[in-house]
């Protein structure tokens, strides 16, 4: 199966490096993501020109494809999810959550000088960033791309209902799937409560299990494949 991969905040298509081999060996073809103002340099790229990149690659998909997001990304996997219901056969949702229709695509740091740079890795301490090794981190930092605020200051514009019946994967790296069901059972995930196809996934890791976990994380999702 075509597999689509959309990183999240400050990276591009070469995320997912040590997770594309892994899905070939599974027999899919991965099609990892640079994202326009994210990798392409192109500085004036917005939120919807974000969104237009992965419906394209959807569209252009062999057949029904599984889509996945990652962090921030998740909310573009979702609404590629609500363009073209009929040509996503799952989506996988990677330690992030679906916004919903009229919200920021993402509001947890403020743009500076237009763009949203890195902020390294102080906010993230801990859980999500504990499994990733000193020389790791450095290189991700490097690589860390600042993403222009029309991007992250965009807003979510979600219309076609059949979303809720194309079949979720939520993917729990820092977070366990008994907190993730608790969260959504007290109305903390709004966006999936109307989900009618969900399940979740435990892999032991942090944040960015792309980098971490790779094979792992490749065996989870060739195991969504399977779950059409």
């Amino acid at each position: 199966m075509d597999i689509v991969l959309i990183a999240g905040m400050w990276l591009d298509g070469s995320a997912w490096d040590a997770v594309v081999p892994e899905l070939e060996k599974l027999g899919h073809r991965p099609i990892p993501l640079t994202l326009p103002g994210q990798g392409d340099g192109n500085a004036d790229a917005t939120y919807d020109d974000q969104v237009a990149a992965v419906v394209a690659a959807v569209d252009a998909a062999d057949g029904p494809a599984l889509v996945v997001g990652h962090s921030a990304a998740c909310a573009l996997a979702w609404a590629a999810v609500d363009t073209r219901p009929e040509q996503v056969a799952h989506v996988a949702l990677i330690g992030g959550m679906p916004r919903q229709d009229g919200e920021k695509y993402f509001g947890f740091f403020e743009p500076v000088d237009g763009v949203v740079p890195f902020p390294g890795w102080e906010p993230f301490a801990g859980p999500d960033s504990d499994d990733i090794p000193d020389d790791m981190k450095a290189t991700v930092a490097a690589g860390a791309i600042a993403v222009p605020a029309a991007i992250t200051q965009g807003i979510v514009r979600l219309t076609d209902e059949r979303r809720y019946d194309v079949p979720v994967t939520l993917v729990c790296p820092e977070f366990s799937p008994a907190e993730a069901k608790e969260w959504l059972e007290s109305g903390d995930i709004p966006a999936l409560t109307k989900a009618t196809r969900l399940d979740f996934a435990d892999i032991d890791s942090g944040h960015w299990p792309m980098f971490t976990k790779p094979a792992e994380l490749a065996g989870i999702l060739a195991n969504c494949t399977e779950r059409i």
